[in-house]
């Protein structure tokens, strides 16, 4: 555990306590009335209710819009359910700035809605809502409907044999064992909502501003290091609130249920109901998800491929190098961040899933899961402020970006695994160590046959989601070497069409390739109570 603590600590805790010190310490004293001051002002006041009104929008639009998706994937079997399970997964695997940059193909200047009926929802709540219910709908699907499939569904078949209706045998028999899962899809949909920046900064324009986005303002553009400060602390406490929530609900979940082997509980359709559920559900993933990212595609492609070719153009400006460069280093500082965070995450796992582990080494367990609801722009912005003397002066390091993204994939690394080897038969580990095997001889033997697959599946999630990280990499990524997102982020701050087309190219190509990434990941995926 000494391993991922010390990694968290230099890589996390430390740059977000340099900005946040940085910001309310002045000439040895600190301002802390400066925190009543930032919150007292009107305009940080309509960003904190902003923030959290459109979170909680976002939140109960996601669960009307995804909870009869993961009935169905849960309960019915039909033609292409797991390609279709791979497709509803897309969206969460994307960069926000591509999710941004595909709605704003679908309903901003120029777009779908635009060309139709002369619609334009760029620069409004809707389209940020509509953007968070895309990006979210796999978190509810998987999350719930991973549990709904090992409900024994025999239970609610009791309840019906003895005169329940069926309203009734669901809502007195499912419902209360799927709660904590609802619940716990929910914080989940909730803390990415609450944080959002990506989508926010696309489409909400001057208009609309989360507290990331904030942030993000108030360090790169006015350089006033209070206030951000104090944002940074105010996110830090609704985060830590939303995650001790969280971390609540997952307990009863894994405590209170008995399961079965999801493959025998998916039937084929029967009766009008369910073939018409199943219709609603289809017809809502192609309008909802399949739709903009088409029309991503397909404006992509607008005058044919120019401007794919004009992605291998350097202008010399925004861009020191062609575009098309910034692929390459995507992936590379994708394996780099995916090898750092299965290293740590792997570690971590290891040591949680100990049955001796002491309340301390569990506490952690929550602490790590808080690179994904802090302030990505403070982690990336603390890096050039904590990490710029000897002997961790990495401001000019390539490595600085994949560090950066490891944070953000160790908590999916931890939570995939962990539930695996939490399964792990103890007695298998002592007797292996009995006839005489070293601890490194007991993982090699014993627990990496089973975790295996979990472990490939973490990798891959790892992949995806450091290829799309921007919060923090904005800041960091030099101007030579920028990252897919950040160059997309690029182009649609640049006026005129090719620029705009361009954004589109580098979006669809960044999407395909998280796309086989996930793919190849659902070939590899466990089903997991629960798990994500």
């Amino acid at each position: 555990m000494a391993v991922p603590v010390a990694f968290f600590g230099v890589f996390f805790a430390w740059p977000v306590a340099a900005i946040v010190t940085r910001g309310l310490k002045a000439d040895g004293a600190w301002r802390f009335g400066r925190i009543a001051d930032v919150v007292g002002q009107s305009d940080i006041r309509h960003v904190l209710w902003f923030t959290t009104w459109q979170a909680l929008a976002s939140t109960a639009l996601t669960l009307l819009a995804a909870l009869p998706a993961a009935y169905v994937f849960a309960r019915l079997d039909f033609p292409g359910r797991q390609v279709l399970r791979a497709v509803v997964t897309v969206p969460f695997v994307l960069p926000t700035v591509v999710v941004g940059t595909a709605f704003l193909a679908l309903v901003g200047r120029g777009g779908l809605l635009d060309e139709l009926w002369g619609v334009r929802l760029d620069t409004t709540v809707w389209a940020i809502l509509l953007a968070h219910v895309f990006f979210n709908y796999a978190v509810v699907v998987r999350t719930v409907g991973g549990l709904w499939a090992q409900l024994d569904p025999r239970q609610e078949e009791a309840a019906r044999m003895l005169g329940a209706s069926p309203a009734a045998a669901w809502r007195k028999v499912t419902l209360p064992a799927l709660a904590p899962a609802v619940a716990a899809a929910a914080l989940m949909v909730f803390l990415f909502t609450f944080t959002s920046f990506g989508v926010v900064q696309i489409l909400g324009g001057p208009t609309f501003a989360t507290l990331e986005v904030e942030i993000y303002r108030e360090t790169s553009e006015i350089f006033d290091l209070s206030t951000a400060a104090v944002l940074t602390l105010v996110q830090f406490a609704a985060v830590g609130a939303i995650l001790a929530v969280h971390a609540w609900t997952v307990r009863r979940r894994e405590s209170a249920l008995r399961l079965v082997d999801p493959s025998v509980t998916a039937r084929r359709p029967r009766g009008a109901g369910q073939w018409a559920l199943l219709g609603g559900v289809l017809a809502t993933i192609a309008v909802l998800l399949v739709l903009p990212l088409a029309v991503l595609v397909r404006r992509s492609l607008d005058g044919g491929f120019g401007y794919y070719r004009a992605l291998g153009d350097a202008d010399g400006g925004t861009f020191l190098v062609a575009p098309i460069e910034s692929v390459a280093n995507s992936l590379e500082y994708a394996v780099a961040a995916t090898a750092v965070a299965v290293v740590i995450g792997g570690l971590a796992a290891a040591a949680l899933a100990r049955r001796d582990a002491g309340r301390l080494v569990r506490g952690f367990d929550a602490l790590l899961m808080l690179p994904l609801g802090v302030s990505a722009v403070t982690v990336g912005f603390g890096f050039l402020i904590a990490l710029d003397r000897p002997p961790l002066d990495l401001r000019q390091s390539w490595i600085l970006v994949p560090l950066a993204q490891a944070l953000v994939g160790v908590p999916f690394v931890v939570r995939t695994m962990l539930p695996v080897l939490r399964a792990v038969d103890e007695r298998l580990r002592e007797a292996a160590a009995v006839l005489g095997a070293s601890p490194w001889r007991v993982w090699r033997e014993v627990d990496l046959p089973m975790v295996r697959r979990a472990l490939l599946i973490a990798a891959g999630f790892a992949f995806a989601v450091s290829l799309g990280e921007f919060g923090a990499t904005v800041f960091i990524a030099r101007p030579d070497n920028p990252t897919l997102p950040v160059a997309v982020a690029r182009l649609l701050s640049r006026p005129g069409d090719l620029n705009y087309g361009q954004a589109m190219a580098l979006s669809t190509i960044l999407m395909v390739v998280c796309a086989v990434a996930l793919l190849v990941l659902e070939r590899l995926r466990t089903d997991r109570t629960g798990e994500f």
